[in-house]
């Protein structure tokens, strides 16, 4: 096995063996040594939102004289091709690591700078003539970039994956309540039979529960578009350009299409992550109405023979190793367990957000990892829950009306005629005799047929609101 080549760089604690044909240096290596715990790297999505944020500094940093115009310019380009995902493989460090980000602030410096380096020399790595400290992190600090990072990652997946994918799966729900709305079924209440209701009631509920997670996601966003760029190291702004975080947010602002700003309070922006920690809570709730939705659904199509069976949803795959024709709800059952990861997420998220010791949060990384990866699940979940389920479902017609027929609810529609408790009494006889409501009722004499009919007739519920407004 041929032996790997390194070289040296050295950083303020001495020089260290990385590999050769790394783009990072000194810190980046201390890091991957010192943090070997998990394997699991920050998401894509917040390495190519920390890029941006590098880039466009770097432009910034050009635009105000504080950097070299070549080297302003091999640093965008070293950040645009990471952005790119042509570097993937250049970022290391693991999630467990120091509580600031550090060491990931640090990766991306530095691979920034090697590659600028490369750009400008030929040569890969090293400090100069683009140093990862003085040029690539210049007005910066990972106290306040990496929260900085957090908000533009996570506001920008919530708006562009998250948003869009529920949207979706709202129209798709909202359209089988305009297809089910003719469905009378049974209501059920503490799972025991209720009062009648149609199927679309029922899916206009859940698409209204979706309307609603779309809407708290969305307040959480005046929030998220706070960003600490400009705080430094606690808050004070110190080595920074006056100008340059507005200049950069600006910029970002253009790259992304969303409103970010400078935050109001820059000891507040790096002292807490509340604002994470109010986005996490939000998805939470999307997961719950999703659990929610995605339990009512897989029940509501159990059987085919032996359980309710009032909707037949869409087989995808063989349910059983062992039980010849058995079709599971796969894609309801898999919604339901992104569901509870993101609840642990939010567990995971709240306790981070309660580390803001003194001037800084210290639990950034495993917030960041746990924030993006809620957004990015529930979003594939949706989509896939719309696709591979709700738009394929079909209703059982005649199982519904014979579900009705059978239910002993039904007696809650002589109440009128009989008051409750000789209603009551029918309901009795029908469970004891195995009869219906209908049968017990007129055979009984509490009622004549056509009084039983009249009574019965107002069943059908008259049809309700099934928008999401």
């Amino acid at each position: 096995m041929p032996v790997e080549k390194r070289r040296i760089e050295k950083d303020s604690l001495g020089p260290v063996e990385v590999p050769a044909d790394a783009y990072y240096g000194a810190q980046t290596q201390r890091a991957v040594e010192n943090f070997a715990i998990s394997g699991l790297r920050l998401p894509p999505e917040f390495i190519r939102a920390l890029a941006l944020i590098k880039k466009e500094a770097a432009e910034v940093n050009g635009e105000l004289g504080w950097l070299a115009g070549d080297v302003s310019e091999a640093i965008a380009r070293a950040a645009r091709e990471v952005m790119e995902g042509r570097m993937a493989d250049q970022f290391v460090v693991d999630v467990f690591q120091t509580g600031s980000a550090t060491s990931t602030n640090m990766n991306m410096n530095e691979v920034l700078a090697g590659r600028a380096n490369e750009i400008l020399t030929g040569r890969r790595g090293g400090k100069f003539p683009v140093h990862p400290n003085d040029h690539v992190n210049l007005g910066q600090s990972s106290n306040d970039v990496i929260p900085t990072a957090l908000h533009v990652a996570a506001w920008t997946a919530v708006r562009g994956r998250l948003i869009p994918a529920l949207s979706g799966l709202r129209a798709s729900l909202a359209r089988k309540a305009e297809e089910f709305s003719d469905v009378v079924k049974i209501g059920r209440t503490h799972l025991q039979d209720a009062v009648v209701m149609t199927l679309g009631d029922e899916f206009s509920g859940y698409a209204r529960q979706v309307d609603l997670g779309i809407r708290r996601l969305e307040s959480t966003g005046e929030r998220l578009e706070e960003l600490a760029l400009g705080g430094t190291a606690v808050g004070t702004g110190v080595n920074t350009h006056p100008e340059f975080a507005q200049r950069v947010i600006a910029r970002l602002n253009e790259a992304t299409g969303l409103s970010f700003r400078e935050a109001a309070n820059h000891f507040e922006a790096q002292a807490a992550q509340d604002a994470a920690v109010e986005a996490s809570g939000a998805l939470r709730t999307v997961a719950v109405s999703l659990i929610k939705i995605a339990n009512d659904i897989r029940w509501l199509g159990s059987g085919p023979r032996c359980g309710i069976g009032e909707i037949r949803l869409p087989a995808l795959q063989p349910g059983s190793s062992i039980m010849p024709g058995k079709v599971n709800p796969v894609i309801p059952e898999a919604v339901i367990q992104v569901g509870v990861q993101v609840l642990g997420n939010d567990a995971t998220v709240a306790a981070c957000g309660q580390w803001g010791f003194f001037e800084l949060n210290t639990m950034l990384p495993v917030m960041a990892y746990n924030l993006l990866q809620s957004v990015e699940i529930l979003a594939a979940a949706a989509d896939v829950f719309r696709t591979r389920c709700v738009e394929g479902i079909e209703a059982d017609r005649e199982r519904c009306r014979t579900a009705v027929e059978q239910s002993l609810a039904m007696a809650t529609y002589l109440v009128p005629r009989l008051g409750y408790d000789r209603a009551a009494e029918i309901a009795k006889a029908a469970y004891e005799q195995g009869k219906t409501v209908r049968e017990a009722a007129i055979e009984g004499g509490w009622l004549s047929r056509e009084e039983v009919e009249q009574a019965l007739a107002t069943l059908i519920p008259g049809r309700k609101h099934h928008g999401t407004d």
